[in-house]
């Protein structure tokens, strides 16, 4: 007799599950912040491929260390990629607050007076229509940083990063009946006071949060979802797999627009740019950002922000580990 003995190795997501109370209580409508310590609980929302766990609160067991760096883990995607946001390098260790926290500062854009410079990347300036002001052209400053962070320190390691999942800048218009800004005109171009779609979500009115909140892991546009070519979604106009994090995501993790807090794990003690766009307003375009005091809040794009690089790791990578701060899971082959 002869046997054959296959080494099997989990998937990441498998991995990091393992155990794992899953829940659907964020699933619907955000009532306030949510600060709990939730170790060994994921949560459960819908994205653009399927059922999304995502680590909401004040968890211990989501860090993550790969490619030199520590990263916090934000959700497995439904594709079952591991969505990933920077949180210290190798020399500095694990970091939960300060300025080791993110790669740098950077405006969003140098320049925000047009509808344009909400885009992480943005089409012509002074443009007389939607689709003109919002084809995906230029870079953004901040795609420029990340794009050449990507290059200099996560190149090598391309080969565990997801190339199927996407990062969403929602530039969708409001619809012709929602009447949140009295000062919207539903145009997006030029110099149109323009409310984005997450306004919807997360605002009452004239800017005041609403008291349900409701979230959305979904990129209403194509356009909006940037992924490179090999993604069977989204735009395909990214170079390379880097983004930033979502208002959607922040408010999944545990904030609520219009509050601070200090008690989940995306709070710093830094502010740091969402890739997510607000308003234009004032003749100036803004895009959402945690403040210092972790609150996510509304912030004009040539203001200088804390940078947090966001990654996707490939579904089928395996992982070692328990995801604590002192034994993070690790990428295996790429320690």
């Amino acid at each position: 007799s002869c046997y054959l003995y296959f080494d099997i190795k989990p998937l990441a997501m498998n991995t990091i599950l393992a155990n794992k109370i899953i829940s659907d209580e964020r699933s619907g409508a955000i009532t306030g912040l949510f600060t709990t310590n939730t170790t060994g609980i994921v949560y459960r929302v819908e994205d653009d491929w399927g059922d999304s766990y995502i680590f909401a609160g004040a968890p211990t067991d989501n860090w993550l260390y790969f490619a030199n760096y520590y990263w916090r883990i934000i959700r497995i995607n439904g594709d079952g990629s591991i969505r990933l946001i920077y949180s210290g390098n190798k020399q500095s260790g694990p970091s939960e607050i300060g300025e080791n926290t993110q790669i740098g500062t950077s405006p969003f854009n140098e320049q925000n007076t047009d509808n344009a410079y909400v885009g992480y990347m943005y089409g012509s300036i002074g443009a007389s229509s939607y689709a003109s002001t919002h084809t995906n052209t230029n870079n953004s400053s901040v795609k420029i940083l990340l794009d050449n962070w990507y290059l200099d320190n996560l190149l090598q390691y391309a080969q565990y990063i997801s190339t199927e999942a996407g990062f969403c800048n929602d530039r969708n218009l409001l619809d012709e009946s929602d009447d949140l800004w009295s000062s919207d005109t539903k145009l997006g171009y030029g110099d149109n006071e323009t409310a984005y779609g997450i306004y919807k979500r997360l605002v009452e009115q004239n800017h005041g949060p609403k008291k349900e909140q409701i979230p959305s892991l979904k990129c209403v546009r194509s356009n909006d979802l940037f992924t490179v070519d090999k993604s069977s979604k989204g735009n395909h106009d990214l170079v390379y797999p880097i983004g930033l994090i979502t208002g959607d995501e922040v408010v999944l993790a545990g904030s609520f627009f219009g509050n601070n807090s200090n008690s989940y794990y995306l709070y710093t003690n830094q502010s740091y740019w969402t890739m997510t766009p607000f308003i234009y307003d004032y003749a100036w375009s803004r895009v959402l950002m945690l403040n210092e005091n972790g609150g996510l809040n509304y912030q004009m794009v040539n203001n200088g922000s804390g940078v947090r690089p966001v990654i996707n790791l490939s579904a089928d990578v395996s992982l070692s580990g328990t995801g604590t701060m002192s034994d993070p899971y690790v990428v295996e082959g790429a320690e």
